[in-house]
């Protein structure tokens, strides 16, 4: 029986919420030019001696806010899900995790990896829709080391899984925990990305490229949230004005729209009293939904006249996406 390792990635998360380590972990995010696609030398000046130095101050006091006793949500959430899936999956199968910055690194797992001697490796970044700057850095990454292998195995990439219908499965099991017709509207929230990033991919079928569509690209991160976001609709029995799709995290506004803040602002003074908000892009609970969603936006929508937004936790450990990761890893292994 040929042997099958498997490598999850997520995105990485400090060490601890302190100044120091929350700096190291920035650098490393932020000097990725999948990130910051802008010339190397100005993302250097622009990362290194303005981004970092300021912003590692502000942002230790979120990841703070966010911290747990088991240490941060991503990292032991993640860890669990590779136990989890682990369990799941044939015995000549061996998982693997790793971050795509800080630790454990990608560099070190492959070491691991290596040394088992795989007939095949399937790589899963655990980004459901493609972005060159999530699930892209990440395949990149593992390409730049098993590439110098004298003896490299038979290797699969799963590169988005945003209609896969296990994963859909899975949010549909957490929106069963909420009476969706008690709320004057529902909020699908993903990741923001600079539009830039979409323009790069030159798509045919998108004359203006401001990705304003309704079409499936495969490699078009707001395609793909738009066809996740219809197809959970779709299966909640959602009506067209009930929901909305949103993007958050922006840094300037050449990001994706509409822009998650405002919406939830428009939301409020618009009349709604209650939201609730699916984040459909993030698989475990992190910065980005506990506290920016979770807190932020929740403050903004009481202070401009609404009383209560939920949050929908992230898939997790939830057992039904333990099922659907070990089905999309068992489905490239076949």
């Amino acid at each position: 029986m040929k042997k099958k390792g498997v490598l999850l990635i997520n995105l990485g998360t400090p060490k601890s919420p302190g100044v120091k380590d929350v700096g190291t972990y920035l650098f490393e995010f932020l000097n990725d030019y999948r990130v910051i696609d802008i010339p190397w030398i100005l993302r250097k000046i622009l990362v290194n001696l303005i981004i970092v130095p300021f912003r590692s101050f502000r942002s230790s006091k979120e990841y703070k806010k966010l911290w747990t006793e088991k240490g941060s949500p991503l990292a032991f959430h993640s860890k669990e899900l590779l136990k989890k899936v682990q369990e799941k999956l044939p015995n000549n199968y061996t998982s693997h995790l790793a971050m795509r910055y800080y630790k454990p690194s990608i560099k070190n797992v492959l070491k691991e990896m290596k040394m088992a001697n795989y007939d095949e490796i399937i790589v899963l970044p655990l980004y459901p829709q493609y972005a060159s700057s999530s699930s892209g850095t990440a395949i990149e990454e593992v390409m730049k080391y098993i590439s110098k292998w004298w003896a490299i195995p038979k290797l699969t990439f799963i590169s988005e899984f945003h209609q896969d219908p296990g994963y859909i499965e899975s949010i549909l099991t957490r929106a069963n925990a909420y009476d969706l017709d008690s709320y004057d509207h529902i909020l699908f929230s993903y990741h923001g990305l600079p539009t830039r990033h979409i323009s790069k991919l030159k798509l045919e079928n998108c004359s203006s490229n401001t990705c304003d569509c309704q079409s499936n690209n495969r490699y078009c991160y707001k395609s793909n949230c738009v066809a996740t976001t219809n197809i959970l609709a779709t299966k909640m029995n959602l009506d067209p004005s009930k929901y909305s799709i949103c993007f958050q995290s922006r840094l300037d506004n050449k990001w994706l729209t509409p822009f998650a803040d405002k919406e939830v602002i428009k939301l409020a003074k618009s009349g709604a009293k209650r939201v609730l908000v699916f984040s459909p892009a993030f698989v475990a609970d992190c910065l980005e939904t506990t506290v920016e969603i979770g807190g932020e936006f929740k403050e903004l929508f009481m202070e401009n006249g609404g009383t209560d937004l939920d949050l929908v936790p992230s898939l997790n450990t939830e057992e039904r996406w333990v099922e659907a990761v070990s089905d999309l890893i068992q489905k490239q292994g076949d």
